[in-house]
């Protein structure tokens, strides 16, 4: 096995990023910036929704949204060695807290207890690692779990919908939509495609292709909204909100 399979091997396991984040002090951002989300967050989420960064490593996305007006957000990541340099970097900022936890087994959390949980590449880690699809399963199991009838998984990922698609309709309650977005280092400020539109979206991902071409440069958002989609009516206020 090479040093780059190996390492994607291990990236489900705590020991792995432990190492990573004593050698790396960051920040680091995993494929977007808070900055280019922004103004999807604002469509699907409200200032006052309890919202949970899952993976969130040392990324100053958690910062950046509480500087924008989010009031509670709760940051997990497996590695104890990043969570203790987070808390002591926010240890002045209450409405930024981070807790060492398995997002597998998020049993510290009750059932509905949060109105989104954004992913930005924590599937995608799991994915790279042994036990993937039993492992990704019970990751979006638990996320299912600890969301608020009407709440949001928001992905954030490099997986187009012919690898994510099916994994995220086996949740049978979700209604997922689609948007996408340049990848940031390609990017020249200028999104081909509008952030806040859903793309069409069928199961075998042709409508898709239809809109992007074959293998374009993009990040693939998924917005997983638990219940029908009838129910989320109310996404707008977030908008309005902000």
């Amino acid at each position: 096995m090479t040093g780059g399979a190996a390492a994607s091997q291990a990236y489900g396991e705590a020991w792995y990023w432990d190492e990573r984040y004593r050698k790396e002090a960051g920040p680091f951002d995993w494929y977007q910036k808070y900055p280019a989300l922004a103004p999807l967050l604002r469509l699907y989420l409200a200032p006052h929704h309890s919202l949970l960064l899952v993976g969130c490593g040392n990324s100053v996305f958690g910062e950046n949204m509480v500087d924008d007006g989010y009031q509670d957000v709760v940051n997990i990541d497996i590695s104890s060695v990043v969570i203790e340099q987070m808390k002591k970097k926010y240890h002045d900022m209450p409405r930024l807290k981070y807790m060492k936890m398995d997002v597998k087994d998020m049993s510290d959390f009750e059932s509905g207890s949060f109105d989104a949980v954004i992913d930005k590449g924590t599937l995608d880690s799991i994915m790279c690692g042994q036990n993937s699809q039993e492992n990704a399963t019970k990751m979006l199991e638990e996320v299912n779990r600890i969301l608020k009838e009407k709440g949001v998984y928001m992905l954030i990922t490099y997986g187009d919908p012919s690898y994510r698609l099916r994994l995220l309709k086996d949740m049978e309650n979700w209604t997922v939509k689609l948007h996408v977005i340049e990848r940031w280092e390609k990017s020249s400020n200028q999104n081909k495609w509008e952030l806040t539109k859903p793309l069409p979206l069928d199961d075998d991902s042709t409508s898709v292709i239809a809109v992007l071409g074959p293998k374009p440069d993009v990040h693939y958002i998924y917005v997983c909204v638990k219940g029908d989609d009838g129910a989320r009516a109310d996404t707008k206020s977030g908008e309005a909100a902000n």
